[in-house]
């Protein structure tokens, strides 16, 4: 009976270690629980980018081939009947014009007056001029007017160059002056205006 107002603190004292055991061991049995559910909750949040980055590839690949590339064989398709037309037009149209070109070279008619040997006005006979000259016209018939009437289309051109003075003929526009007067004495001679144009091929003064 003696002992028994000892043993009270000592079983006072026993059941505050055991209830800091138990919290303890409580502490101890949650901390483990966390350990363990850490790793599960820590890997949640990464899920939705750790399945993007491994769709992603799968996508881009999906959209590229099922998507894109018809796509872009479609337009190669249309593209190259237009490129074949576009050609084949312009290979047309570059054929007309060189038909139409050489219709039109072929539809001139050339003739030449050549030598024309006059002396300049104004130079009592000690200055001459030479002068060889084109006739071009545009009717079937043009040569053969042109060879009818030969003598006499010369002697019109030798005494209208014959008229020329020095000064006359040293203007600048001397040379349009002269084509265009031979072209109105030539066309008045064969009666209708059959000369076209006129080039003058030689021209020299000594």
């Amino acid at each position: 009976m003696a002992s028994t107002p000892n043993e009270q603190p000592r079983t006072r004292e026993e059941a505050k270690a055991s209830d800091s055991g138990k919290a303890g061991a409580a502490d101890a049995k949650g901390e483990g629980k966390a350990a363990v559910s850490a790793p599960g909750g820590g890997l949640k949040p990464w899920l939705p980018l750790i399945v993007a980055v491994v769709c992603m590839p799968m996508l881009a690949f999906a959209t590229m081939r099922l998507v894109l590339l018809p796509k872009l064989e479609r337009a190669v398709n249309q593209t190259k009947p237009g490129a074949a037309v576009s050609n084949a037009s312009a290979e047309t149209a570059g054929s007309e014009k060189e038909g139409e070109k050489a219709g039109g070279d072929k539809a001139k008619v050339t003739v030449a007056l050549s030598k024309m040997l006059v002396n300049v006005a104004g130079t009592m006979g000690t200055r001459y001029l030479m002068t060889s000259v084109t006739l071009v016209g545009n009717t079937p018939d043009f040569k053969s007017k042109v060879d009818e009437n030969k003598d006499q289309l010369m002697d019109l051109a030798t005494s209208t160059l014959s008229s020329k003075t020095i000064a006359d003929l040293e203007k600048p526009g001397a040379r349009n002056v002269i084509r265009a007067e031979l072209m109105t004495v030539f066309n008045e001679a064969l009666g209708a205006p059959l000369v076209q144009e006129i080039y003058i091929t030689e021209l020299a003064i000594q």
